[in-house]
């Protein structure tokens, strides 16, 4: 049962990866502008929407799970910084909260590993 719930798990995670990739290709402007709202060049969307798409898909079949949900619950803390807006949008506090939640689950995920339910281990 852990196994088969692990592997819910990683899929759940990694489809909310996947819809981010697809959201930056499909609609990038705001995240371009919360981008450029720190300075960094709008470019940056391109290969964080590739970075997503790779993470989302190791995290589900390999290899490297352990690894990419360490890099990954780094990149959720990371990216929280964008949603600190409490001022012009006390919703997007939420959201932050939530990737920290997000990098909770990939720490333990990190910790306990991909269970035997991976092409990779």
């Amino acid at each position: 049962m852990a196994d088969l719930t692990n592997l819910a798990g990683r899929f759940l995670i990694a489809f909310l990866f996947l819809a981010g990739a697809l959201q930056k290709v499909m609609d990038p402007a705001p995240v371009q502008k919360m981008i450029a709202s720190i300075g960094l060049p709008v470019a940056l969307i391109w290969p964080v929407a590739v970075f997503d798409l790779v993470a989302a898909v190791c995290l589900m079949i390999g290899p490297g799970v352990r690894n990419w949900a360490l890099v990954m619950a780094l990149y959720c803390i990371f990216t929280s910084y964008f949603h600190w807006q409490l001022r012009a949008d006390p919703w997007q506090v939420t959201i932050m909260v939530k990737n920290w939640s997000i990098a909770g689950g990939l720490l333990i995920l990190a910790a306990q590993g991909p269970g035997r339910f991976t092409l990779y281990p």
